[in-house]
């Protein structure tokens, strides 16, 4: 194993950290309303939570971090 999969420095890394620091509240959110409406399962019932928060990952994946 070299130095750059030992020090946090891949590019998997990098965006998991830059994701889940970044979108995290869009990601509670949508956990919030999934939570809610778990029992009366609906089509697009989150479908708004959910866009945000896939928007939130595709802009972290853009970015040059």
């Amino acid at each position: 194993m070299n130095a750059t999969t030992t020090n946090g420095s891949t590019p998997l890394r990098r965006f998991a950290v830059h994701a889940t620091t970044t979108c995290a509240t869009h990601a509670e959110a949508y956990g919030k309303c999934i939570l809610a409406t778990y029992t009366d399962v609906r089509k697009d019932a989150c479908k708004e939570e959910f866009a945000k928060f896939g928007a939130c990952l595709r802009e972290a994946v853009s970015c040059d971090y």
